[in-house]
């Protein structure tokens, strides 16, 4: 008796299961595909996120490509200056707005404000990019194992949130800025603008993995029973395993929006140490820093005070909006589409 033909390959398997002609295929989507889907729907999170590429992009290739052209933002442009006003750019408004500034000159020294603005937010953008990546990794790895250890772990690292949770950042920030700036020279980061934007990188992280963690926290506490976890314990996997390839992989979606609201909270931080007179030092500058030194010239050069402020005020924006837009898109309650 012969025996029954087995198909021999995958693609022979695959045409004995296509489905007549005429027949619809019913394909079915991922998270990641939905989530998707949903954002290309929403018209201001798509806005959002070309303005955060666009954004990215100029502060990545502008520096460079200013410094190709010989533009230096510490360049002073004194002729351009108008001594009969206390120097005070010419041009409408004392603004010094030309073909070859387009927004205008910096009161007092002549510098360009474009040329400040993209390097103040390279400045900006790199504190708050590395201070989102540590807090989100030690919030991630710290918020998990307090979920699925539980127990004596979990208490501890919950009292060691509570007792973070408790001091104002903004106020320490201030506090700690000249102990522990000197301590980081000490240790051997450069003196100067180097261990400031160490610093600030550092306490960003230390005072702000708390709140993903708590959040973390809870999504595991609610997967932990979940019929995949307990699938791996009984199959002998160990609590690393489990934490980093079956508990960290599902936990995306609350990762991502909560990194692209952290980044903008940074942003606004920096700028608010910068204007403090915290942040960096001259003759670096950041959006903050210009912020702080156009209130001098608010009534005789507005457009000093409105070009960095209007800056933030939209990168911020975005960046808010875009948030928002991706915890919509993977909102399991939203309408599907």
């Amino acid at each position: 008796m012969s025996s029954p033909i087995i198909p021999s390959t995958y693609e022979e398997h695959v045409l004995e299961e296509t489905p007549d002609e005429g027949q619809e295929i019913i394909a079915g989507r991922s998270l990641r595909q939905i989530a998707w889907s949903r954002l290309r729907r929403d018209k201001w999170g798509m806005f959002s996120l070309v303005s955060v590429i666009g954004i990215v992009l100029v502060v990545t290739i502008g520096p460079p490509l200013l410094d190709a052209l010989s533009s230096d933002p510490l360049r002073l442009n004194i002729p351009l200056l108008d001594p009969a006003t206390g120097s005070l750019p010419r041009g409408f408004l004392h603004s010094g707005i030309s073909w070859q500034h387009p927004l205008g000159l910096e009161p007092g020294t002549g510098r360009d404000i474009a040329t400040m603005l993209l390097y103040g937010a390279r400045i900006s953008l790199f504190v708050a990019t590395t201070a989102t990546f540590i807090t989100v990794f030690i919030g991630v790895i710290l918020g998990t194992i307090s979920g699925y250890a539980g127990g004596w772990v979990d208490g501890a690292l919950g009292r060691t949130m509570d007792f973070i949770l408790v001091f104002p950042l903004l106020i320490m920030l201030l506090a700690l800025q000249p102990p522990l700036v000197q301590r980081l020279e000490s240790m051997g980061v450069p003196s100067g603008n180097p261990a400031r934007i160490t610093y600030m990188i550092l306490v960003f992280a230390i005072f702000g993995w708390p709140y993903l963690a708590r959040i973390i926290r809870g999504q595991v506490i609610s997967m932990r029973e979940r019929e995949f976890v307990e699938s791996a314990v009984a199959m002998g996997s160990s609590g690393r395993r489990i934490v980093f390839k079956e508990l960290i992989p599902n936990l995306w979606a609350p990762i991502l929006v909560y990194t692209t609201i952290t980044l903008p909270t940074y942003i606004a931080f920096e700028a608010a140490l910068a204007f403090l007179g915290v942040g960096v030092a001259p003759p670096a500058t950041t959006w903050g820093k210009m912020l702080a030194e156009s209130v001098t010239y608010v009534t005789s050069v507005p457009t000093y005070l409105f070009i960095p402020g209007g800056a933030l005020f939209f990168v911020v924006l975005v960046f808010n909006q875009l948030g928002d837009s991706v915890r919509d898109a993977l909102d399991p309650r939203a309408g599907r589409v």
